[in-house]
């Protein structure tokens, strides 16, 4: 007898390595001098990836930081409480999912980590309080619905591009100079499209949550820690960081907010977790527990940093870039833009380490054709975030504490995507 062949979809780490392989494989394909011969070329471009392995590791900090303190942030007790109690309003399915969605969005807007704990915890949240109610939802949609922070998370208050670009020295200043949030994430640009892009949203999960589903209780309790800590050190101690952050406010020159930066929004973070917690022991704890959400983004960032080695070593990112330059003008520039931002965040899925390369060529080509620099900054994040809804990549700790598989998360994503999609591209035309 012949056995039946069974399909296994593949984990976010196998979509790693994967992509790895395809990298490498496109770069010599693409980029392979004539005298060289195959061979020894193929053993360069992987050189170019073992160097790059370990290329972002204070960006891959950051984002492990601002993933750690964003969860830390979420299970604590006073943010457990809201909740619950906005999973208790929940009465059918459709409920489940504006509510989640809603929910998701706007703490996806303030902190991507933080949002996409937050989102993970909720539906879960509204899974067990729906069971205990014997009320049937689509918790595979309730979950992707969890995600939803990550469409929208570029642009908000954590979008990684627009902050590096807001910090003194960064590597583009001699170029642009600084440019604060007051004219890339607080832009009417910004503002408009996040505007449409929420309601276009929330159409899609108002229309997906009256189809027909497969109704799966959820049984065991998630995101929940029991914290004993009685000392009020965390309060003292995330009281003083949250002045000192807050502090910024009224000094220097920053009526424009130039001091948004990733390690400004880390620095906040983690003193509203202390505060929140109010125990040095609870936050502690919560950061342990956190830090579990946190074990596929350590594994596998170093891989997406060799994949962006072999794209920048190799030049294959620049011939990419160079080829939508070539068939732009200045009216097509700003979407192909978008979309090959799109593309590349499928290979490297991070916001700053996707500007390091690619905002070069961006700077160069908008000021050659009078573009607004401020705008393109904030169109390749569009393209950046909206890809995230094809990439598992950051869906690891969402998916761990939902337990959902990949393939249910993916089914109602691309929805998501397409109608990001839509948005983006009009609000990109409207906005040039």
């Amino acid at each position: 007898m012949i056995k039946q062949l069974k399909f296994s979809f593949p984990t976010p780490f196998d979509l790693a390595l994967a992509l790895s392989a395809i990298s490498v494989l496109w770069a010599v394909m693409a980029t392979k001098p004539v005298e060289d011969d195959f061979l020894s070329y193929s053993w360069q471009v992987l050189a170019y990836w073992k160097d790059g392995v370990w290329g972002l590791l204070e960006f891959t900090l950051q984002m492990v930081l601002i993933l750690i303190f964003g969860h830390a942030l979420a299970i604590s007790k006073p943010v457990s409480n809201v909740l619950d109690a906005v999973a208790s309003t929940v009465k059918n399915n459709t409920q489940a999912v504006l509510v989640t969605g809603i929910s998701t969005l706007l703490a996806g807007y303030l902190n991507w980590g933080f949002g996409l704990v937050f989102g993970a915890i909720l539906a879960r949240r509204i899974g067990e309080r729906t069971t205990f109610k014997r009320v049937k939802i689509n918790y595979s949609l309730v979950s992707a619905s969890g995600y939803l922070g990550m469409m929208i998370w570029h642009g908000g208050f954590s979008g990684s591009a627009p902050l590096k670009v807001a910090e003194k020295g960064h590597f583009l200043e001699g170029e642009i100079g600084v440019i604060p949030v007051s004219e890339t994430i607080l832009s009417a640009f910004n503002l408009r499209i996040n505007l449409f892009l929420l309601i276009g949203l929330l159409i899609g999960l108002w229309l997906l949550s009256k189809k027909k589903y497969t109704y799966k209780p959820v049984q065991d309790k998630g995101g929940r820690i029991n914290f004993q800590g009685k000392d009020s050190l965390g309060w003292i101690v995330g009281g003083i960081i949250c002045v000192l952050a807050i502090g910024d406010f009224w000094t220097g020159t920053n009526l424009k907010l130039s001091f948004i930066s990733l390690n400004y929004i880390n620095f906040l973070l983690m003193g509203l977790g202390l505060l929140l917690h109010k125990s040095l022991n609870n936050y502690v704890r919560a950061i342990e527990v956190a830090l579990k959400g946190a074990a596929g983004i350590v594994l596998q960032f170093p891989f997406y940093a060799g994949i962006l080695g072999v794209f920048k070593s190799s030049g294959l990112l620049l011939l990419i870039a160079g080829y939508f330059v070539d068939i732009s003008s200045p009216d097509t520039f700003p979407l192909l833009t978008f979309f090959s931002a799109a593309m590349i965040n499928l290979f490297v899925p991070s916001g700053g380490g996707q500007w390091a390369v690619q905002g070069p060529v961006i700077v160069e080509t908008a000021s050659q054709m009078g573009l607004s620099v401020s705008k393109m900054i904030m169109v390749m994040a569009y393209g950046d975030q909206l890809t995230n809804m094809l990439q598992p990549f950051w869906a690891l700790p969402l998916l761990a504490i939902t337990g959902v598989l990949p393939k249910d998360l993916l089914r109602y994503t691309i929805y998501f995507f397409l109608v990001g999609l839509s948005v983006l591209v009009l609000g990109i035309i409207w906005g040039f």
